[in-house]
């Protein structure tokens, strides 16, 4: 009996002192299991350039986000990018895995990351274009050709690395006056940084004009916040390709055998207005990486790729 309580009492003050050593039983997958901790579930990342007001941009994709994670069986997160160009830094690496890019700033990400595919875009990408706004106190009319006298006023592109707000218009302009718009432009160039705040400095006579995505426009005239006696649309450019997701190569490696496949067929068969009122389009269609070669073209041109 007294051999039996003594090593009962051993047996006890051992259990004790595993517990006190951070020993867990076996299985629970803590420090002392025989079997390996869970690796965290791998979350699906997508980010889109800020063209628009971020608040607004972020609020319209969250049930874009609730959708893709219950189609793909996945944990999707939406990250907002501060810029155009950190949003292709967080594509090229790796923190984001899709990205909503313009055409330029798509071109720079496929070309950062080798294998980098075009996979879904708008009904409306493919032939794209850009207004040319301008304030009624600039004198200038609407009218097919290119805005004679433009030259001589304070005008402002949108961000840098913007394709309708940029790189398009600077092309047309360089196209029919043979200039650059440092040649061009009597007053050094403004970079409002979005399309919103093009639209919103020419209204307020900070600019007396600038280069805006059309769909922006159109949707701030249509809800009444741009008066478009005030703020005209002078002049439209020809078409071009723009608007894009672009998905990373090693997707499937991360999220399984098929996955960007299923993730293309997900976004092409969206028909809920609701999850597309972000970007906005009414319709996603397939998309290649050589739908944008004329972006490519044009960016080598003047020199936009990095």
């Amino acid at each position: 009996m007294l051999f039996s309580r003594k090593y009962g009492f051993m047996a006890a003050a051992a259990a004790l002192l595993i517990v006190g050593c951070g020993g867990q039983q076996a299985g629970d997958g803590s420090a002392g299991s025989d079997e390996p901790a869970a690796a965290p579930e791998a979350v699906f990342r997508f980010s889109a350039i800020p063209d628009q007001n971020t608040t607004e941009i972020r609020e319209k994709l969250a049930p874009l986000v609730e959708h893709l994670s219950a189609e793909l069986g996945v944990n999707v997160e939406y990250v907002a990018s501060r810029d155009y160009q950190a949003s292709v830094e967080m594509f090229k690496n790796g923190d984001v895995h899709l990205a909503w890019f313009g055409g330029l700033t798509g071109v720079q990400a496929r070309r950062a990351v080798e294998g980098a595919r075009a996979i879904a875009q708008g009904e409306s990408d493919p032939k794209f274009y850009s207004y040319i706004i301008a304030h009624r106190d600039s004198g200038l009319e609407p009218s097919e050709e290119f805005p004679e006298g433009l030259g001589a006023l304070k005008f402002t592109f949108g961000s840098e690395s913007s394709t309708s707000g940029r790189l398009m218009p600077e092309h047309f302009i360089r196209e029919n006056t043979g200039k650059s718009p440092e040649e061009f432009f009597e007053d050094p160039v403004g970079f409002s940084g979005s399309h919103d705040k093009t639209v919103e400095l020419v209204a307020s006579g900070q600019f007396q004009a600038g280069a805006v995505n059309y769909t922006v426009y159109d949707k701030r005239v249509a809800s009444g916040d741009v008066d478009p006696e005030v703020v005209r649309a002078v002049w439209k450019t020809p078409y071009y390709a723009d608007y894009n997701w672009t998905v990373r190569p090693d997707v499937d490696a991360d999220f399984g055998t098929g996955f960007t496949d299923r993730l293309t067929q997900t976004l092409l068969a969206i028909d809920d207005p609701t999850l597309l009122a972000a970007l906005p389009r009414q319709r996603l269609i397939p998309a290649t990486n050589e739908d944008f070669d004329g972006i490519l073209r044009v960016a080598e041109s003047l020199n936009m790729l990095r």
